[in-house]
């Protein structure tokens, strides 16, 4: 199988999540992990499964004022939380926005603050609804994975992370693994 995983991330967190999920679904399969400004259209035609996913932002996905506010807040605090090496490309949103008609299998999952979703959002749902409204079949229910309040990840989110690629690895359809 080809698993392309496709991220967001300001600070780090995202993009360590998407390498989590990454290390799960490797065994036997090519993964690639690009940030959304990497996903390109033969990227996304040579892959079997798709995993998107982002920080949320103001109780969902991020918006070009919200990236441009937490650039700012690092550069306002010399540089911490540090930026992503990616932190100022395009955003999913960006990236959906421009994406056409697809099909095959997906996943979405988000970074966001712990507590109930209903207070603090979840980027991950509205990444889903655009994976499917793009043609993509959802293998998984859209995930979460956590941070502190000083923005980092909460202990055990990267093992948490591993395990659902292993998860959606076993979820691909046998009929699009390839030899």
């Amino acid at each position: 199988m080809r698993a392309l995983i496709i991220y967001e991330s300001m600070y780090g967190n995202t993009h360590a999540i998407a390498g989590a999920i990454a290390s799960g679904l490797e065994p036997g399969n090519e993964v690639t992990v690009v940030p959304v400004a990497g996903a390109t259209p033969e990227l996304l035609a040579a892959a079997d499964l798709i995993v998107a996913g982002g920080p949320t932002h103001a109780h969902g996905m991020s918006r070009a004022s919200t990236r441009k506010s937490a650039v700012d807040q690092a550069r306002k605090h010399d540089g911490q939380p540090a930026l992503d090496a990616d932190a100022e490309g395009p955003g999913l949103r960006d990236w959906f926005g421009s994406l056409g008609r697809m099909n095959g299998t997906a996943a979405a999952f988000d970074t966001r603050l712990a507590g109930p979703a209903m207070f603090t959002g979840s980027a991950a749902k509205g990444i889903a609804k655009l994976l499917e409204r793009h043609g993509f079949t959802l293998i998984a229910e859209a995930e979460s994975f956590l941070v502190t309040s000083d923005n980092k990840l909460r202990p055990g989110e990267e093992d948490r992370a591993q395990q659902w690629g292993q998860a959606l690895a076993a979820k691909v359809p046998v009929t699009q693994v390839r030899p």
